[in-house]
């Protein structure tokens, strides 16, 4: 009865629960190697182009992992290879999360000293573009940014590189040299507004350098020469406005608008966490919620103080001041090369938490939220090589994996028949049992939990059929023992039980606990092969008890278990019986 109670509750949960058709809720969550997905691999660079430290790449490896975890990516796997790579691998249609959390940036918040288009020709107006949130004062909030779009940038995503380097960059020296006379125009040019046509023109062999050699360049050149694109500025090698005592050049994800920015204040680690919320005052719109850490509060506050007084006028590019103040600056809100945010500030921040609010959608509140909390890495990455996993191919695996499980399991069954014979069906009930609790409970932790099933979880699944042959090969052989000491079957199926019992909750929990520790250590297709190794072993534990047992209980005063062809006790049985007829023999004679 508790058997059944269990199996009606699982199996209620499953199907009144789920969405979709009954055979769709039947479907349990596949890994990247049953369903297909997308790896992409991660190189660290250095200026030098020497390996980071091995702590620095773990370190990185880590938040990379929570950024992932943050997306809600199931079975993702996330490791270290060699002494400069990370491999990212998720499954399914995943590829713009593999991209997002791929991002392997720094993150930096640096106040917003003027901005220029990136073509020739003037300045944009300054005007909002969006309404700011008058509730969100004293907090800093979204302010309306001179940009052709008041949507919050996505994050950004680098063009991956399939050939990935670790070559020094070229020097600024370099640079300038290649540029000769062009670069001497350049260094006069204090106003990108008031560039005339023939200066223009002898800017041209800026628009041949390559993203590399753009970074190399002076900020002030990287400002004010038209031909030094967005696109380009967005593509320059990870890490390339990292330093946070200089001043810094960057744009909006797509957009054509470069924010000349002051030195970086404060900085990813200063961010405790961070999470998007619906805005109470307005029910509808979306913010995202700050907070820093002790020292990290401070340096924040100290920042927004600035940016909120403008003070010694370093913004020449200001925003509107909700309280009908003097202008505030914007705080440019950088992961490695590219602005994700740039909120106007509206009050000086005292505390340590801050909040971001502006034309955010759910989606567009979660990214920048988890671009805050997990965008400060150790160590500056390049996107390398991404490589796709079919469907098909995912399918194939499938199948060679189910097929190696049912084969697994023919054989144990029929080795069950050939040498229990009746006791055979005890085994093979009790295995297909199993099966339907582990299916229901794959099925139910996929949607509670996102555990996620992949060739690892079914060589898992697979081992554990040896498992649970061994435990009945401890019983029945224990009952052998039982009749030969001279016991009847009916008398011997408890005793022989008291005493298997705690051998096979001995070798079981062996199992689970080597499962435990596999899973706790182990990473990746370790972790999916422990886990199933350990749900299948406990399963097939709470079957012995609940079923096995009681079954052989029953079957024992049944008459076809007493006889030897049929029950699978045979020789020792019909060995019983000689002895027991030689012993009463012995006894008339005597």
């Amino acid at each position: 009865m508790a058997l059944a109670a269990i199996f009606v509750l699982i199996y209620g949960i499953v199907l009144g629960f789920g969405e979709g058709s009954f055979a769709q809720r039947l479907e349990p969550r596949l890994g990247l190697d049953l369903i297909g997905g997308t790896t992409l691999t991660l190189q660290a660079t250095t200026e030098d182009g020497s390996a980071p430290s091995p702590q620095n790449l773990q370190t990185a490896r880590d938040i990379i992992a929570q950024r992932v975890d943050a997306f809600g990516v199931a079975e993702a796997e996330v490791v270290t290879e060699g002494d400069r790579n990370i491999i990212i691998s998720v499954p399914g249609e995943n590829t713009d999360i593999i991209r997002q959390v791929g991002v392997p940036a720094q993150l930096r918040f640096r106040k917003v000293i003027k901005t220029t288009t990136d073509m020739p020709g003037p300045l944009p107006s300054a005007s909002p573009s969006a309404s700011p949130d008058p509730s969100a004062s004293p907090d800093p909030s979204a302010s309306p940014e001179p940009s052709p779009s008041p949507e919050p940038s996505a994050s950004p995503e680098p063009s991956p590189t399939t050939t990935p380097t670790a070559t020094p960059r070229p020097g600024q020296d370099e640079v300038l040299a290649k540029l000769g006379e062009a670069a001497k125009v350049a260094e006069g040019i204090s106003d990108p507004a008031s560039i005339d046509p023939a200066t223009l023109e002898k800017l041209e062999p800026f628009r041949d350098l390559t993203e590399a050699e753009v970074a190399a360049l002076p900020v002030t050149m990287q400002f004010n020469v038209p031909q030094v694109t967005c696109d380009k500025l967005n593509k320059r090698p990870p890490g390339s406005i990292e330093k946070m005592d200089e001043q810094a050049v960057a744009c909006e994800d797509g957009g054509g608008l470069k924010y000349l920015l002051d030195v970086a204040k404060v900085e990813g680690t200063d961010v405790e966490s961070a999470a998007a919320n619906l805005d109470p005052t307005t029910g509808s719109r979306w913010k995202v919620d700050i907070t820093f850490s002790g020292d990290g509060a401070e340096r924040w506050g100290a920042l927004t103080r600035e940016a909120y007084n403008n003070e010694g006028g370093a913004c020449i590019q200001t925003q509107p001041n909700e309280q009908g103040g003097s202008p505030v600056c914007q705080i440019a809100v950088v992961l490695d090369n590219v602005i994700v945010s740039a909120p106007a500030v509206q009050g000086v921040q005292t505390g340590g938490n801050s909040q971001i609010t502006g034309d955010f959608n759910r989606a567009s509140a979660t990214l920048l939220a988890n671009q805050l909390r997990y965008g400060a890495l150790p160590v500056t990455f390049e996107q390398g090589e991404v490589q796709s996993i079919s469907a098909t191919l995912g399918a194939d695996y499938l199948r060679a994996g189910l097929l190696a499980m049912g084969i697994g399991l023919l054989l144990v069954v029929a080795y069950a028949f050939f040498y229990y014979r009746l006791l055979g069906s005890v085994i093979t009930l009790s295995l297909v049992l199993s099966a339907l609790l582990t299916f229901g409970m794959l099925v139910l932790l996929g949607r509670q939990i996102g555990f996620t099933l992949t060739l690892a979880g079914i060589a898992g699944f697979i081992v554990s059929l040896g498992v649970a042959a061994d435990s009945f090969v401890i019983y029945f052989e224990r009952l052998k023992d039982e009749i030969r000491e001279g016991r009847t079957p009916r008398s011997a199926i408890p005793r022989a039980w008291t005493r298997a019992r705690r051998t096979i909750i001995t070798a079981n929990a062996v199992t689970i606990l080597a499962a435990v520790v596999l899973y706790t250590l182990g990473v990746g297709s370790v972790k999916g092969f422990a886990f199933a190794l350990g749900l299948a072993t406990s399963i097939d534990l709470l079957i012995v008890f609940l079923f096995r047992h009681p079954i052989m209980t029953l079957l024992a005063r049944t008459p076809a278990f007493l006889s030897p062809r049929v029950s699978g006790l045979g020789r020792v049985l019909d060995q019983h019986r000689r002895e027991t007829a030689t012993g009463s023999t012995r006894t008339k004679e005597a």
